[in-house]
């Protein structure tokens, strides 16, 4: 599979990123297997939190015998000092592990929500404080609407951040003003040797009023042509990778899917976003 530079941090990660939502309700031989598959697929960089269910608790024990495998990044939805900082003990002890590649500040979907991690006070204090002691490598910032583009732009003002996480998709860029703000967003990072991953890459849509057919949050697509066509689209774009979408069902698809990807050009980049516009009033 094709490994990208994760900016500053130097890491080389594979463009499938293990998204360890997909532990949120499992059972530990469940998770076993698809750590097993990850492995194999010879992905090398985590992403998980505390609100990910149990993920913590399933990651864990793969920890003391693999923690060299894999750039690890870790989350909190906390907004204060102290808060921030307690949980990330927590987690720590779940991972059984003693440090993090990466701490990032969760769900930041609100300037407020910004605001209050960067006042006096703020959990990015917590950081700092966690990265002078060693407990931490990098620091960076994770979020899931669709205004967070422009959020993490004002991030990206207000403090050096090493990586930024936001969701890019062939139907929200049909969007004009998120396609704006998100081509604004990944050249801001290029310039400034930030890593990027997104999420939603194969998202059709919210659930809306429909039953849940996967163990996402969003209305994925899931056949395979689909998800392939989708991933070309968003990993054509200069990012470092993608999370995996939180459902275990789905998951070998995307996997292959990144071991078959296949760079769009501009015109075929235009033609999706085309396409998209069918979509896209789902998120109006």
């Amino acid at each position: 599979m094709e490994t990208r530079r994760f900016g500053r941090t130097g890491h080389m990660s594979t463009i499938a990123i293990f998204g360890a939502a997909a532990f949120s309700k499992i059972s530990q031989a469940d998770a076993d297997q698809v750590m097993e598959m990850i492995t194999e697929a010879g992905i090398n960089h985590i992403d998980v939190a505390p609100s990910y269910g149990q993920a913590e608790e399933r990651i864990g024990p793969w920890m003391p015998l693999e923690r060299g495998r894999f750039f690890v990044g870790c989350k909190t939805m906390e907004r204060t000092k102290d808060g921030a900082w307690n949980e990330m003990q927590r987690s720590l002890k779940r991972l059984q592990t003693e440090t993090f590649d990466l701490y990032q500040s969760h769900a930041i979907t609100t300037m407020a929500e910004l605001d209050a991690i960067t006042m006096k006070g703020g959990a990015l204090e917590a950081f700092v404080e966690a990265r002078q002691r060693g407990l931490i490598q990098f620091i960076g910032i994770t979020g899931h609407g669709a205004d967070a583009p422009q959020i993490y732009l004002e991030a990206l003002r207000r403090f050096d951040f090493d990586s930024v996480l936001f969701p890019l998709n062939f139907v929200q860029v049909a969007n004009p003003e998120f396609r704006k703000h998100t081509e604004e967003l990944i050249a801001t990072c290029k310039a400034k040797d930030v890593g990027t991953m997104i999420i939603k890459a194969i998202t059709k849509g919210p659930w809306g009023e429909k039953p849940h057919t996967a163990t996402t949050w969003y209305e994925p697509f899931d056949k395979m042509d689909d998800i392939q066509r989708a991933l070309n689209f968003a990993l054509s774009y200069d990012v470092t990778g993608f999370c995996t979408a939180g459902d275990t069902r789905i998951l070998p698809m995307v996997l292959k899917a990144c071991e078959n990807f296949n760079r769009l050009g501009s015109s075929e980049l235009e033609e999706m976003i085309k396409s998209g516009k069918e979509y896209e009033p789902l998120f109006s």
